[in-house]
């Protein structure tokens, strides 16, 4: 797990990291975060149990425990994944983990809205072009750049052209995302309908 973890805030429109590559279709929220970890008050420790039961199965050589991946940020899946029980520790859990972004075949819906919800933007390509990626990371470090604008991805030896919904774009580019940050902003404005709302006022 990451020594120090810094949420996403505001305005998305560039990202850059290393890959991890975990391989398999319809991987679901209980893989992700096995349903005994629920019961946390709250998300800060959920990073360190992500994929805890695959990775006791596998004795150190998941791709979530290997040193190679430690500073990965960006992950490669397959299809379907975030299947299962709609709990939005899955995500909350990746997120604490390092993951920034994810790159796949399709998502489940719930698990999509549970990931813009928290800034992870999730795109899509073609099962050809995610094999050939999570082959290349099965041998060397991938490092990609992502511009959200223009939905492209780069390295020095690999460049694609990424697909995500145009809603959730929009939001990303404009901070919508971000309800906290956008409740914030508009301060004034909750002030002056605070304001203009008779049955809170007060009399003096």
């Amino acid at each position: 797990m990451k020594s120090e973890f810094n949420p996403p805030i505001g305005k998305i429109s560039y990202l850059k990291g290393q890959c991890i590559s975990l391989i398999g279709d319809d991987i679901d929220t209980d893989r992700i975060i096995p349903a005994r970890f629920l019961k946390c008050v709250n998300f800060d420790s959920l990073g360190e149990s992500v994929f805890e039961d695959d990775r006791k199965t596998l004795k150190g050589k998941h791709p979530f425990d290997l040193k190679e991946n430690k500073g990965a940020s960006i992950l490669i899946v397959n299809s379907n994944f975030g299947c299962g029980s709609s709990r939005e520790h899955a995500p909350q859990a990746l997120l604490r983990w390092g993951i920034k972004v994810i790159i796949g075949e399709s998502f489940a819906d719930i698990f999509y809205s549970n990931c813009l919800a928290i800034g992870i933007p999730c795109f899509t390509l073609p099962q050809n072009p995610i094999k050939s990626i999570q082959k290349y990371t099965a041998t060397k470090n991938l490092f990609l750049e992502i511009d959200l604008r223009k939905s492209f991805a780069k390295s020095n030896e690999l460049s694609f052209n990424l697909q995500i919904k145009e809603s959730s774009k929009n939001m990303f580019l404009s901070g919508e995302w971000d309800a906290t940050s956008t409740l914030l902003a508009n301060k004034s404005l909750i002030d002056k309908k605070f304001q203009d709302l008779p049955y809170i006022k007060f009399n003096s």
